[in-house]
């Protein structure tokens, strides 16, 4: 008998050990089909936003005059249906990620990262690249990723934690740049979440297969092409606080600029607001007077100028203001769209412009120090920004310059702007804390406003 009643506790207790695995092998299967998913529609983003893109350019082509109409058209249009449809889609995305992350199960902060919003914020990010729009898909596919992910766990009912949130933006990130370790080091640097080591490991997992996923179908490419960059010691030692205090001083002044136009509280945000799509349609005059003025040069991503003055073959000195103008008067309209790729093509800009001050044979990699100085001014993450060009450019050479550079304009960005940018956005998509009124009911204070 003490022999069976031993059996019957043992039998109990793998039951209870199985039982508790289960909801351990639901949460690896949400993550492995999440993460394919985010790897399978960011290829698609990506393939929309091109031809988007592509179709733009060859309107312009063909027709030089016709986007001071259309810039602004499509600009008005994608703000009205962002504002009718899905007023969480508009901006980059990774704010509203970090404003979830607080309180995944909290009602406003489902309607951030739901299915609904990432559709929306994919479609109207590609419907704002058909007006020119200057805008990246990499903020955005954070957003997308991160609803993704959720849905997916969602369908196995398992619980949504903050760790879902991080690991769908982060994949969304390697699968958007075909950079894993990127999404890796942005789960840690710039959600802020992934300090746990159970956090960690789940967004290094989704990021992986996303990034398989991304690599299976469209091959091992790399963003923007091999880059045979390389300095030496000597020219490091001055090149990297030159540019990185350059780069963050000029980083510094957009994410100022950009939280005084749509940051909560913004010395611009509530008049911006109150006419959102005439708000809209005069950025787009901006930004359409902008790209005629330079032949194009500045419309979409900045793709084709960046890679062209990293292979060294030079590029026009005013390209960098101007297409942190157009990148701003674009954020400064809040539809959807990131910033990622057109702070990349500034810092690109910034680098031209500075290259006369080394050997001819330097430029590549004078260009690639001034878009990590300028990126890192802007978003304050050096490490994400490191990686991210050492991956999408393959010159491993260049990481200690890269990193010097990095942390110097980090110092720099925040001196100009105390605020990271990311961040401070993200409050504006947070539930405002409530206070009492006079008869001593609690009532919503009025959101000061986001971007």
């Amino acid at each position: 008998m003490q022999a069976i009643r031993q059996i019957g506790q043992w039998l109990k207790g793998v039951a209870r050990d199985e039982d508790l695995e289960l909801p351990q092998w639901r949460r690896r299967l949400a993550t492995l089909i999440g993460a394919l998913l985010v790897g399978l529609v960011a290829l698609l983003f990506a393939r929309a936003g091109d031809f988007a893109q592509k179709a733009f350019n060859g309107v312009s082509a063909s027709h030089p005059w016709m986007p001071l109409l259309i810039t602004p058209a499509i600009f008005a249009v994608v703000a009205w249906l962002t504002g009718k449809i899905a007023l969480e889609a508009r901006g980059s995305g990774i704010p509203q990620v970090i404003a979830a992350a607080r309180d995944p199960e909290g009602q406003e902060e489902q309607g951030l990262i739901s299915l609904r919003a990432g559709i929306a914020k994919l479609v109207l990010t590609v419907g704002a690249m058909f007006g020119g729009a200057s805008v990246g898909r990499e903020g955005p596919t954070v957003q997308l990723g991160a609803a993704i992910m959720v849905a997916a766990h969602k369908l196995l009912r398992v619980r949504v934690t903050p760790g879902v949130l991080i690991a769908g933006g982060a994949a969304g990130v390697a699968a958007a740049f075909n950079t894993p370790l990127a999404g890796i080091a942005f789960a840690i640097e710039e959600l802020a979440v992934a300090y746990e080591q159970r956090v960690a490991v789940l967004a290094m997992g989704a990021v992986m297969i996303a990034g398989l996923t991304s690599q299976g179908i469209a091959g091992d490419y790399v963003y923007f092409g091999h880059v045979a960059a390389d300095l030496p010691l000597l020219t490091v030692l001055w090149a990297a606080p030159l540019i990185g205090i350059a780069g963050g001083i000029a980083g510094g002044i957009f994410s100022q600029l950009f939280l005084m136009l749509r940051g909560p509280g913004g010395r611009w945000t509530a008049i911006l607001r109150k006419r959102p799509v005439f708000t809209s349609m005069l950025c787009g005059v901006v930004v359409g007077v902008i790209g005629f003025a330079t032949s194009g040069a500045t419309w979409g991503t900045g793709y084709e100028p960046t890679r062209e003055m990293l292979a060294g073959a030079g590029g026009e000195f005013w390209f960098g203001p101007a297409k942190l103008v157009a990148t701003l008067a674009t954020s400064a309209s809040a539809i959807p769209g990131g910033i990622f790729a057109p702070s990349l093509a500034v810092g690109a800009g910034l680098g031209e412009l500075l290259t006369p001050l080394f050997a001819p044979q330097d430029a590549g990699a004078i260009v690639l120090l001034g878009m990590v100085g300028y990126f890192v001014g802007v978003v304050r993450a050096p490490l994400t920004a490191v990686i991210i060009l050492a991956e999408t450019t393959s010159s491993t050479s260049m990481i200690l310059p890269l990193f010097a550079t990095a942390l110097i304009a980090d110092w720099a960005g925040a001196k100009v702007c105390k605020q990271r940018l990311y961040h401070t956005l993200a409050k504006g998509f947070m539930p405002q804390p409530r206070a009492e009124n006079p008869a001593g009911q609690e009532t919503a204070e009025p959101s000061k406003g986001s971007n």
